[in-house]
């Protein structure tokens, strides 16, 4: 099965969080059709998360994008990640969502 592009993909995500009464921001537009897709959680209390793509071994061939937990630690930690990814791979997308019951609607792996 063919997998979605990056911006179809994360548009649709955006949507569905609004949808669902969740605030989700892209804060960077990575490669229109392959860049990888991180989403920062902030649950509002002063934590974070981040979720980047699972290793292709850890995901089903189904076409589905999954993620993977690759850091729950303090929002400042979180953006320090998200700069040395940012430096490994430029066109990385990212979206952050706010949600106090830490509930992100992504397809999680266990890594």
């Amino acid at each position: 099965m063919a997998r979605l592009t990056s911006d179809f993909w994360v548009s649709a995500y955006l949507r569905q969080a609004g949808l669902d009464g969740l605030v989700a921001v892209l804060r960077r537009r990575g490669a229109r059709e392959a860049g990888a897709i991180f989403v920062k959680l902030d649950r509002l209390d002063g934590t974070a998360a981040l979720y980047g793509p699972a290793p292709q071994a850890l995901a089903e061939d189904d076409g589905e994008r999954r993620f993977q937990l690759l850091l729950d630690a303090d929002p400042l930690a979180i953006e320090d990640r998200v700069a040395r990814e940012l430096r490994f791979d430029g066109d990385l997308w990212l979206v952050e969502i706010e949600n106090r019951a830490g509930d992100t609607r992504l397809q999680l792996v266990e890594s």
